[in-house]
């Protein structure tokens, strides 16, 4: 069978990272201790596919275009890279969406600032465009056809744009334009180079597709947009759409039929579903999770904010509650810590903390830890350094707040802020150093890190088998790290 739409992407994103999502985050960093070919198998292994080069799972973002061009009658398909060259000389066009297509987002930026060398993701991407198969696409004149969430990263790349004969970049939510894209594509039309979809072009609700085959890790979507308009976001820009409780019922019967038991509610603030305002609302939440739990046999968030999670348990003691339906030892979860400092929390996400005061940030980052650590919540936190009009005094409250956090189950990252313009220069990450009050926070939070995660390791890698080596791996990886920056972590405690 042919197929005219191949949507594809490079193996760190084809991937489900032997069923362990944050195992993902490894993608993000350069090889450390091990070499590349064995830290790629730990954090990027291959995935099955068909007698077609389909994956089993696929990232869901590319599952959202293949049903839309499915629905509209193309014939469409998520390919394996690896299997790519069997359609390269018969496609129309081969569509590519990534994260963190050349690791200028947080936490790949920050890895790069630290460690001064590339993260795997990016050596990754290259070498897929730089393939066999993506070669002969070139030289027949398939389209190429670039988006997801990161798109905004070849504006600042125009040399690639041309070097890899890149058709058209689409920045923003697809579902709908890509059929538009694609019925010009059969008529062998012109395409711009560019095409952005704002708020008001967005798909509406009823136009957004159902995915029709397996997402990686059983990844589903509940809403889209956020209310927060924290300023260093582009999230907060779109609408806000909230999934029927039918629909997100399909997709995970679509998972779970094709033998994913395990999943992740996606949202950019999963207890916001159904939410009032900016204030998490018991019913819809719970009825969620009665849902989800009633299909899969774990689950975790992609994030939540700290001040919902706060409210939610102080209000309704609803954190208590989703975790006795949830019934499971632990869940995982994303969120932003961002900063620990009351003046700049106000000055750049005021409404983070809402409903509660910006000037009260800090203490609301406090209690949600504690809330999260007493109902068995492990967070992935995430800090922004390097935000404009940022002061020393500014990382100090940080770094102070983080030393707080130390007694809590969590790992924590920080990520440098970036002024877009600067990614024109290639050359920034190798001038970058983190100095002063910026590699004291550092320090903490690697040691804060690496301390909780040699813990964590045993409990989120326990059970099968098949996590025996991987589990092992990624130890040695952790005790290698602990003993190449032992002389920066003693510095600490001078």
């Amino acid at each position: 069978m042919l197929f005219d739409f191949i949507i594809t992407v490079d193996r760190s994103m084809m991937t489900n990272h032997h069923g362990k999502e944050f195992v993902g985050f490894l993608t993000t960093a350069p090889p450390v201790v091990l070499p590349e070919r064995i830290w790629n198998w730990i954090c990027m292994p291959k995935i099955k596919v068909d007698d077609l080069g389909r994956p089993a799972q696929a990232p869901y973002g590319l599952r959202k275009i293949e049903a839309s061009l499915i629905e509209a009658g193309f014939k469409a398909a998520v390919i394996d890279p690896d299997h790519l060259y069997r359609y390269a000389k018969s496609a129309k066009a081969i569509m590519i969406g990534h994260h963190d297509y050349f690791a200028l987002c947080p936490p790949s930026s920050g890895w790069w600032v630290i460690t001064q060398k590339e993260p795997v993701n990016a050596r990754s991407f290259r070498r897929f465009m730089e393939s066999k198969a993506m070669r002969v696409a070139r030289e027949r004149g398939v389209r190429i056809i670039v988006g997801g969430p990161s798109a905004w990263q070849w504006l600042w790349k125009p040399d690639l744009l041309d070097k890899w004969n890149i058709t058209t970049v689409v920045d923003g939510e697809a579902d709908k334009v890509i059929v538009d894209i694609a019925q010009r594509i059969m008529n062998n039309e012109d395409l711009p180079r560019y095409i952005y979809i704002g708020p008001n072009d967005s798909p509406e609700l009823e136009e957004i597709p159902i995915i029709k085959y397996p997402s990686v890790n059983g990844l589903v979507e509940i809403m889209r947009g956020c209310p927060r308009r924290c300023k260093f976001c582009s999230v907060t820009l779109r609408k806000i759409r909230y999934y029927t409780f039918d629909m997100i019922e399909k997709e995970i019967k679509v998972n779970v039929k094709n033998g994913v038991k395990d999943g992740i509610i996606h949202s950019e603030d999963v207890l916001l579903y159904g939410a009032d305002g900016v204030k998490p609302r018991p019913e819809p939440i719970i009825k969620l999770h009665k849902i989800v739990k009633s299909y899969y046999d774990t689950i975790a968030w992609s994030h939540a904010s700290l001040s919902a999670i706060k409210y939610a348990e102080e209000k309704y003691g609803l954190i208590r509650k989703v975790m006795e339906i949830v019934n499971q030892d632990y869940m995982g979860v994303e969120v932003g810590i961002e900063t620990g400092s009351p003046r700049l929390a106000k000055k750049i996400m005021p409404a983070k903390s809402a409903p509660y005061k910006a000037e009260d940030w800090p203490s609301i980052v406090e209690d949600s830890f504690a809330i999260m650590h007493e109902n068995n919540i492990i967070p992935a936190a995430t800090l922004i350094v390097g935000l404009p009009d940022e002061t020393e005094d500014d990382i100090i409250k940080t770094t102070e707040l983080i030393e707080r956090l130390k007694d809590y189950r969590s790992l924590i990252i920080p990520m440098y802020f970036v002024p877009m313009g600067i990614f024109k220069n290639r050359d920034w990450y190798k001038e970058a150093e983190v100095k002063g009050a910026y590699a004291e926070l550092a320090r903490v939070c690697l040691r804060h890190s690496l301390y909780w995660a040699e813990k964590l390791l045993k409990e989120y890698m326990k059970g099968s088998i098949k996590y025996f080596l991987p589990k092992v791996l990624i130890k040695a990886v952790i005790k290698g790290i602990e003993l190449k920056t032992k002389d920066f972590l003693r510095e600490i405690s001078l």
